[in-house]
């Protein structure tokens, strides 16, 4: 567990079986907060996505589903990737009457028109398209949503992530131009094992979304709830992976750019210290997590 963290002092972390401890709680192990940090420690992801299935799986209750939700800035920062999504499901239930709808909850504005016969005509086009009742609709927009919410959300991560992974493989490219590192051949080896890694996971993450980017494309071209179910299915299956890997890069990316900000920040040691402590240290984790 982190206990504080600044650019000038570092990080300061504690082994969560020593909480008791540290803060002298007069419960000590027994202590309510410690059998649930137990179970959070191990977690390799804490996004909104992962933790509703990670949280269930571990039995800890929450109250609030509400929490687990994205928040409404994230979600307008997203607009622009769950139009991907949203598109396709207007134009396959409603095609030249679409005009002007972009955003998902325009879809789900349609159904609380003013004009109650509007309304349910359009309930029943959406119903014989997806060949479900009617009442089923609900269900499956909230679904639908939350499914490519997900998706959007991972895109948007690994947009964000992969400047700075190439970046800092560039930078490990930059340093075999020092004598230093030349000559330290465990090094180059190490270098070389982490240059390696981390590129097996980006590709890990490409050759994912595509497999997303068909399976929703053969959907569109076949709309059904079927179907859908299908593609949910897989996706939630996969989500924990993709969840995972991006957060894992995401923390040692971050951490890389804190403390080097631009390439000419540090020298070839300093580089050197943190491939081989920081960032070398739980890859084999993060790999072992998107092979399984």
């Amino acid at each position: 567990m982190e206990l504080f963290a600044d650019r000038e002092s570092g990080s300061g972390q504690i082994e969560i079986r020593d909480l008791p401890q540290h803060f002298k709680w007069a419960e000590g192990p027994s202590h309510p907060d410690f059998a649930i940090l137990l179970r959070l420690g191990p977690l390799p992801s804490y996004d909104v996505f992962s933790l509703r299935r990670s949280l269930r799986q571990h039995g800890i209750p929450v109250n609030n589903f509400a929490d687990l939700r994205l928040s409404e800035e994230k979600n307008r920062q997203l607009t622009s990737y769950m139009s991907r999504f949203t598109m396709p499901l207007i134009r396959e239930i409603y095609g030249a009457e679409s005009n002007g709808m972009t955003r998902f909850e325009d879809v789900v504005g349609l159904f609380k028109d003013p004009d109650v016969k509007k309304a349910l005509t359009r309930l029943k086009v959406m119903a014989e398209k997806l060949q479900i009742s009617i009442d089923q609709i609900p269900k499956f927009l909230e679904d639908y949503g939350d499914i490519f919410m997900s998706l959007s959300y991972y895109s948007q991560c690994l947009d964000r992530v992969a400047p700075l992974m190439d970046g800092f493989l560039y930078s490990m490219q930059d340093m075999r131009k020092s004598m230093q590192v030349r000559n330290d051949r465990p090094l180059l080896a190490e270098m070389d094992k982490v240059g390696k890694t981390i590129s097996g996971l980006i590709s890990f993450l490409k050759r994912t979304f595509q497999d997303f980017s068909a399976m929703s494309e053969d959907m569109w071209r076949n709309l059904t709830a079927a179907k859908f179910e299908q593609v949910k299915a897989y996706i939630e299956e996969t989500q924990f992976k993709v969840g995972s890997v991006l957060c894992g890069l995401t923390v040692k990316m971050n951490a890389w750019v804190v403390r080097f900000p631009n390439p000419h920040s540090g020298g070839p040691g300093a580089k050197a210290e943190f491939i081989m402590t920081d960032m070398r240290h739980g890859l084999a984790e993060i790999t072992a997590i998107a092979r399984g």
